[in-house]
């Protein structure tokens, strides 16, 4: 029997299979070259993941990376680097302290421990040798940079007139006053035993940190001691044992970023603390480099506020101030002479 078709029903369209899976294919082929092109876009970054970037390349400490340390660096896992504590540092330490419950307690004899002073320490060492030590032949043939006792036990740490964790606040403040990053160049006249050196070290890259000191003791301590203890055999400090100002063993092309002298020119004569600001006027970037002398500038004020102006001028170099800074672990304070070259 035939089928009748209503006139007023509408008619359909008819897809056939091979029409179908033509459309298909031309729609997944077209949704890839989509995908992909997206996936490789050069499309430029926001100025707030641009300033991340330059700020993680350049290894710069910025108030962009404390402020966003909390909210970006615990999602992606990095951490722009610094060289000094935050407010939210110190009361994360203090916290600690106070939910392990922990007073300052008198340093006595106690189990596992046997509290020693520095000489005591030494004696120990000399007699006993350590708890497990090699003997005869032997002893020569497992340490392969053998070190003094002296040195050992630190007693270097005790030549300066504060604690040696001072070091670290010279290092902070003079890090950031004259904006360095890894790839500057710092020179220190008078490095001692790296009080402060030590963290400059760590914090350029290598071959960055320069040093003039006179005193061999100091110097045996830097390279049998700390370096080696620090782990920072790696970045090759240039370090040089002289006196008078001669800095002519670094080289004649480098520039510096900062150049600094902590407590040193106090015992020199203002003559040759001159000699050696005009060696190294030409050796300070033009504008954004920077000099810090530390406690006073007698060699200067000695002559009177117009003639040291003067000499400075004609050296190329320019006064700017006096700054200070706080220690971090104990009530001290220190006084610092900023300089920088005026022209090029």
């Amino acid at each position: 029997m035939a089928l009748v078709t209503s006139p007023t029903q509408q008619k359909g369209i008819v897809i056939t299979v091979p029409v179908l899976v033509l459309t298909l294919s031309v729609a997944a082929i077209f949704f890839f070259f989509l995908l992909s092109s997206l996936s490789t876009c050069n499309c430029p970054l926001s100025s707030t993941t641009t300033d991340a970037a330059n700020a993680v390349r350049n290894g710069a400490v910025s108030d962009f990376a404390r402020s966003e340390d909390d909210s970006s660096s615990s999602s992606s896992g990095r951490f722009s680097e610094r060289t000094s504590a935050t407010k939210e540092d110190i009361e994360w330490v203090r916290d600690q302290i106070h939910k392990n419950g922990l007073h300052m307690q008198d340093n006595v004899l106690r189990k596992g421990i046997n509290p020693r002073t520095r000489a005591q320490q030494l004696q120990d060492l000399i007699q006993f040798k350590g708890i497990s030590h090699y003997e005869g032949l032997e002893a020569n043939n497992h340490t392969a940079l053998p070190c003094p006792g002296e040195l050992l036990v630190e007693e270097h740490h005790s030549n300066y007139g504060e604690p040696w964790a001072g070091g670290r606040d010279v290092f902070e403040f003079l890090a950031e006053a004259s904006h360095i990053t890894p790839n500057s160049h710092v020179l220190e006249i008078g490095c001692g035993t790296l009080r402060v050196g030590v963290h400059f070290i760590r914090y350029l890259n290598p071959e960055n940190f320069h040093c003039l000191e006179r005193d061999e003791l100091s110097l045996m301590a830097a390279f049998r001691y700390e370096l080696p203890s620090q782990g920072l055999l790696h970045k090759r400090p240039i370090i040089v044992r002289g006196e008078d100002m001669d800095f002519t063993k670094f080289g004649s092309g480098v520039v510096y970023d900062l150049i600094y002298a902590s407590a040193v020119f106090l015992h020199m004569p203002d003559k040759l603390v001159w000699v050696g600001l005009e060696r190294l006027a030409s050796k300070l970037r033009p504008y954004d480099g920077r000099i810090f002398v530390s406690h006073n500038i007698k060699f200067c004020s000695r002559l009177g506020g117009e003639e040291c102006t003067k000499r400075l001028t004609s050296l190329g170099l320019e006064y700017i101030g006096k700054k200070t800074h706080d220690s971090l672990l104990f009530n001290h304070y220190e006084i610092w002479f900023e300089f920088r070259r005026s022209g090029a």
